[in-house]
């Protein structure tokens, strides 16, 4: 597992996750990105929206 500063978590290898509800996804990709800054529009997965949108409360 990879931290970023500004993005998602890197999970490398097959991965499993369990969402808040209960539901579990799996990911057979070499590399997954867990969304951290729940931008997503793909949740848990990221889709780069950390990159283009802003948050609520963020904005000048």
């Amino acid at each position: 597992m990879t931290l970023t500063d500004d993005g998602p978590v890197l999970v490398h290898g097959p991965v499993e996750i369990e969402t808040a509800d209960g539901r579990r996804i799996r990911s057979d990709r070499p590399v997954t990105a867990v969304c951290t800054c729940r931008r997503t529009r793909r949740p848990p997965f990221c889709d780069t929206s950390h990159r283009t949108r802003v948050r609520e409360g963020e904005r000048t």
